[in-house]
């Protein structure tokens, strides 16, 4: 079984092993479910681990959900 991580950016699980984009941030590894979460971390990691995480897709602008 292996461990699951979660995206920092959407709060989704990722496994390390298969996940398709990650990022190392301060000697630490995070993974990411798809381009836009590790392009919306890159531009502003704190922002996300900073704890201010409401589980609002605010990162994900690459996805097409303009209103």
């Amino acid at each position: 079984m292996t461990e699951k991580v979660k995206d920092p950016v959407c709060g989704m699980e990722v496994d390390p092993k298969t996940a398709s984009f990650s990022t190392e941030y301060q000697g630490k590894t995070y993974y990411f479910c798809c381009k836009g979460c590790k392009n919306a971390f890159d531009k502003d990691p704190e922002k996300y681990l900073s704890g201010g995480h409401t589980g609002h897709h605010h990162g994900h602008h690459g996805h097409g959900h303009h209103h």
